[in-house]
């Protein structure tokens, strides 16, 4: 895109222009270098959001890279999904932090997991393992299910910070036991709908080679994935699981950004006769409040909140200069949104950097993009 294009954008966000086209050149030397084939950068700015879009979603298609292309999240599913679904149950007095899953699932609490709660699965902080193999051995559903709550717990509870996908995809199926309804159906009908996220779904994606951007090559697939999930685990799962299988555009991801700066409301985009916002409310001010403190002081190397990673955890990807109060998450297929409640400022960066494999890294881009909006804030 060109330069008069990205001075446009920072005049509407009221930023200024040169940190904006900083963090556009990183974007676009990253794809030169062919760390993915390509990427989309929303930003949202006191309420106004701007889209900047480079390389290919597709480059065996030779599709262009569209500010509404369905990025497979991978993780961003952890706190746009099942982090919400949570903290709504909590607000309506069903969940609480200190609720045991072995009180809603039984079969999770053998191998000693009786106490785990919602708030340390939430944390990762149960004592859980981080990964397992679910994929490989050919198993039914009901076995992979069997052989997670067969697992036992690592380390005493709150003790330490593991990044565990088994705890959210056991936070996924007890939502499914709360609400009597398939994670996906429970998203669409409590989060999606109500904030207007029209462009985000569950794997399998219909129509996918015209809407998604291109995953890892894969042997069983036949080429390369698109619109069907990359992570194993919820490809076996059947593509809806509570740590991965999201797929969402940038600009809904801004839009669900947007809820969280908003203390859980969502603007209605209409006006009232005279002329002010209507909001609707789909998270408690409090839910929004504790899920951005802190919930592993004392842990060494930990800072984290429920769900969220905040500001000096050792997975933080804020960069150097957003505030204190930021906080954010990755995923693995090269995806992130980033929330700065001080400057009023969130960032998502959507890639497919597995398209070539799983070696390169958009780490250090994520924190270069967010200086230079972070910057763009402050000059």
């Amino acid at each position: 895109m060109s330069l008069d294009y990205i001075e446009e954008g920072a005049e509407t966000l009221e930023l200024e222009p040169d940190s904006v086209k900083a963090a556009c050149r990183a974007i676009d030397r990253e794809i030169e270098a062919g760390t993915a084939p390509g990427a989309v950068l929303a930003v949202v700015y006191r309420g106004r959001e701007w889209m900047y879009t480079t390389g290919y979603a597709n480059p065996e298609q030779r599709m262009h890279v569209q500010e509404d292309t369905l990025y497979d999240c991978a993780s961003l599913t952890k706190v746009v999904v099942t982090l919400p679904l949570i903290l709504s149950l909590i607000d309506e007095g069903i969940l609480a932090l200190g609720t045991t899953i072995s009180s809603w699932l039984p079969e999770f609490g053998a191998a000693g997991k009786e106490e785990v709660t919602v708030g340390q699965l939430l944390t990762h902080t149960s004592g859980l393992q981080a990964d397992m193999n679910l994929h490989s051995h050919g198993w039914s559903m009901e076995r992979m299910w069997e052989a997670i709550n067969q697992v036992a717990l690592q380390r005493e509870p709150q003790t330490a910070v593991v990044y565990s996908d088994l705890g959210y995809l056991i936070l996924g199926r007890l939502v499914e036991e709360v609400l009597g309804m398939p994670i996906d159906e429970a998203a669409r009908i409590r989060i999606f709908e109500p904030l207007g996220m029209k462009r985000t779904a569950f794997s399998p994606i219909i129509d996918s080679k015209s809407r998604c951007a291109a995953t890892e090559y894969d042997d069983e697939f036949g080429g390369h994935l698109c619109g069907v999930v990359h992570d194993e685990k919820a490809r076996a799962l059947g593509g809806a699981c509570g740590h991965a299988g999201l797929f969402a555009s940038a600009g809904d991801l801004a839009r669900y950004a947007r809820m969280w700066q908003e203390g859980g409301l969502v603007p209605d985009d209409s006006s009232t006769p005279s002329g002010s916002a209507q909001y609707q409310r789909i998270l408690s001010r409090a839910a929004v409040g504790m899920s951005i403190q802190s919930h592993t002081i004392g842990i060494p190397d930990a800072n984290r909140g429920l769900g969220w990673v905040l500001k000096g955890d050792r997975m933080d990807a804020s960069g150097d200069w957003m505030s204190t109060r930021s906080y954010g998450h990755t995923g693995f297929t090269g995806t992130s949104l980033w929330i700065d409640p001080d400057h009023d400022l969130a960032a998502v960066l959507l890639t497919n950097r597995v398209y070539g494999g799983r070696s390169g890294s958009v780490a250090s881009l994520r924190a270069r993009v967010h200086n230079a909006l972070t910057a763009a804030v402050r000059t």
